[in-house]
């Protein structure tokens, strides 16, 4: 029995943050398009996002915020949709949201808030929606062809929206990857981001019993740093200084974290009337971190004297904390995947291929990534309205 035939304009595979915002714009602008999702339910990362309550953008989004083989491809397509203009979507739907730290925009209530802004404004465009497609083939003659189950989709133009490798359980998969690969497109090797550090055996041994304890720290590596939140796990460290900095990590390279930043804990020293005890310096160090971390590091650092240069020493080692990673938690616990789709591969303009015209690919299946808080769903939403711009 022969496969039953649809035809579309644009057939767009994946209905996350980039699939179903480069659905609204093409739709938007006549196009009849088709959005292809192979889970039964759009958007499962947006769910997600920011503990269930989604952040979806940042207020101060630069090309500085992200990582590509390329640092210029993403100038173009964060320039023609900005944050505000996404604000001005959730405004229009009457979303509540709220500003966090440094530039961070949140639902008030839920994720689910988003999620049901984007699936009415694909209503409103006529966006068709296939949930549970699976996708057995594709092949390209005169324009695209999509097999999925007993189903032919037919169109001219073909996007790319499938996401990377982070979160399986969640139904990531290599597709993007395969079908670039199918079609002749360099890959650039993809690897797991903001993502959590295991500590090696010694390591985990010193201080993973701390699990559970925060601490304002800078992490610094590849001439990288960041200055937020650390969290020790069960297992390592994590928190958003720590996740930040996993992204330019490479393993087996050391990272350094000061865990008193812009302070000076052993400053009253200096006081000749200031008693030179252990138990002074214990509670000079409690006042810059967390109790159970201070007496721990003391445990571990404590200066065999309390002369001038022991402590100008147990400082030094305070601000440079030296450790290598044993990994990372990998992509079941990656908010993102790093890498991907070459950016040589694709017009920085209208993300489609150069080699092969009418199949674009976009968010996070190319190798643009952003730093936390909020710039991958901004890059999501400025390459799917590049693409869609463009179909």
């Amino acid at each position: 029995m022969s496969a039953v035939s649809q035809r579309f304009d644009i057939i767009i595979v994946g209905g996350g943050a980039a699939g179903l915002m480069c659905a609204i714009e093409a739709g938007r602008r006549g196009r009849r398009v088709a959005v292809l999702e192979h889970s039964d339910r759009l958007g499962k990362k947006i769910l997600i996002s920011g503990g269930g309550r989604c952040n979806f953008t940042n207020l101060y989004c630069r090309p500085e915020n992200f990582i590509s083989a390329n640092p210029h491809f993403c100038k173009s397509a964060l320039a023609r949709y900005t944050p505000q203009e996404f604000i001005a979507l959730v405004e229009k739907h009457h979303i509540p949201y709220h500003e966090k730290t440094l530039g961070q925009l949140f639902c008030d209530r839920s994720a689910k808030d988003v999620l049901q802004m984007l699936q009415k404004e694909c209503e409103s465009a006529n966006v068709t929606i296939f949930l549970t497609s699976r996708i057995k083939k594709v092949e390209r003659a005169d324009g695209f062809t999509v097999l999925v189950n007993d189903h032919e989709f037919r169109s001219a133009k073909l996007v790319i929206a499938t996401g990377g490798l982070s979160i399986p359980k969640i139904g990531a998969t290599s597709f993007g990857y395969d079908l670039a690969r199918q079609f002749g497109l360099k890959i650039v090797d993809p690897y797991p981001a903001l993502v959590p550090f295991l500590l090696n055996k010694e390591d985990r041994a010193a201080y993973c019993d701390l699990s559970g304890v925060s601490a304002d720290v800078i992490a610094l590596c590849s001439g990288r740093h960041f200055h937020e939140k650390m969290l020790i796990t069960h297992r390592g460290l994590s928190g958003p200084a720590i996740l930040q900095i996993s992204s330019y990590w490479k393993p087996g390279a050391p990272i350094q974290i000061d865990l008193a930043p812009e302070r000076n804990v052993t400053i009253a020293f200096t006081d000749p009337n200031f008693p030179r005890t252990t138990n002074s310096l214990k509670a000079e160090m409690r006042k810059a971190l967390p109790a159970r971390l201070a007496d721990r590091w003391m445990e571990l650092h404590n200066p065999v004297s309390l002369t001038n240069a022991a402590l100008s020493e147990f400082e030094h080692q305070l601000h440079n904390w030296t450790i290598t990673p044993a990994g990372t938690e990998g992509f079941d616990k990656a908010e993102v995947t790093a890498g991907g789709i070459d950016t040589d591969e694709l017009s920085a303009r209208s993300m489609e291929s150069r080699k092969v015209p009418g199949l674009y690919f976009i968010g996070e299946v190319v190798d643009v990534t952003g730093h936390l808080g909020g710039f991958n769903f901004q890059w999501a939403w400025a390459s799917g309205a590049a693409a869609g711009r463009d179909v």
